[in-house]
């Protein structure tokens, strides 16, 4: 019988930076012909819109699979690099988790433990953002960050004239995800000499944070034009900084992920454009990935890009977007 469980998280305040939880040796990993499989599933964090979508995603491909279990948990800040760690060990040394399906928090930090999984026969696969180095058994299930960063400060330059004082809010730098929309917004930027960037501040993937750090910048720059916001609480901050401002229409937000509290201010017109991504496809695909590899029926290509698409207040109730922003088991979007 096909079997989806979701977790809450396990993890408290004990697990410190550094502590280490020892992997024991587990039995049933690795390709084997039928049989039932345990997958940990493992976003970056629990409780944000983004990773709900995804674990819509991982457990529709679950339950769709014979003999297959779905085990979601995560920790409650993407920032909380160590907690993940010790939750992905532990799930490990439980010694029946044939597959690991994750997103890493932090890229260099959580390498060891995909060696770790694979040095037990535990299969690997990653979801929206991977490792450094990566392996390449290891497929990644993501945006191409690059490119969708590049088109989003396209629709900024655009909507600035190609002139323009602009401010960049990151959110976790050092992971791949971070990284890579900062790549894709620097090389847009190159192709508009007439765009100055003149603040860059991380928002540490906290709405507080981020609404922090908006103020401080329009604070130090009144004449700011727009700004380029990558995830979904640099988002919702920087909004709330120009709503508070009083600057809506004057400041242009582009920026990344479509939660509720994101699409109501695009409808507002504080937000002009913003690029989603499609996190049903990335927990599907990747726990597709797990389970056919276990199985041995083939093996996945080592990225794999889930796409991505501009939202503007023009598109957002057409159908496909609607797809994008309500996915379901029963409907979901291409």
């Amino acid at each position: 019988m096909k079997k989806v469980l979701t977790a809450a998280c396990v993890l408290v305040s004990v697990a410190a930076a550094g502590c280490s939880v020892g992997v024991r040796e587990q039995t049933g990993g690795g390709n084997q012909q039928g049989g039932p499989i345990k997958l940990a599933v493992v976003p970056k964090a629990i409780g944000f819109d983004f990773w709900e979508k995804v674990r819509v995603g991982a457990e529709c491909a679950g339950s769709k699979q014979p003999d297959v279990t779905v085990h979601w948990d995560g920790v409650h800040a993407e920032s909380d690099v160590s907690g993940q760690q010790s939750l992905l060990q532990d799930l490990l040394s439980q010694g029946d988790v044939k597959g690991l399906v994750y997103a890493a928090t932090d890229a260099k930090a959580l390498a060891d433990v995909t060696k770790s999984a694979q040095g037990q026969g535990t299969t690997v696969v990653n979801m929206d953002s991977g490792t450094t180095p990566q392996p390449p058994d290891v497929p990644v299930y993501a945006t191409n960050n690059v490119a969708a960063a590049e088109q989003a400060t396209d629709v900024l330059a655009q909507e600035l004239g190609g002139r323009g004082k602009v401010a960049f809010i990151e959110f976790q730098p050092g992971t791949s995800t971070n990284e890579t929309r900062a790549q894709g917004f620097k090389q847009g930027m190159a192709k508009h000499p007439g765009l100055q960037l003149v603040a860059q501040q991380s928002s540490d993937s906290d709405f507080n944070r981020a609404l922090q750090v908006t103020q401080d910048i329009l604070t130090a720059n009144p004449d700011l034009n727009g700004i380029y916001a990558a995830n979904e609480p640099s988002v919702l901050g920087a909004a709330e900084a120009v709503r508070q401002a009083g600057k809506v229409g004057q400041v242009k937000i582009i920026g990344w992920d479509t939660s509720e509290g994101e699409i109501q201010a695009l409808r507002d017109g504080v937000i002009t454009g913003l690029i989603a991504q499609n996190p049903f496809k990335m927990g599907y695909a990747a726990v597709n990935a797990a389970v056919t590899k276990i199985r041995g029926e083939q093996n996945p290509s080592p990225d794999t890009d889930t796409g991505s698409t501009l939202i503007t207040k023009q598109n957002v109730d057409s159908p496909d977007v609607q797809k994008l922003l309500n996915p379901t088991c029963e409907n979901p979007p291409a």
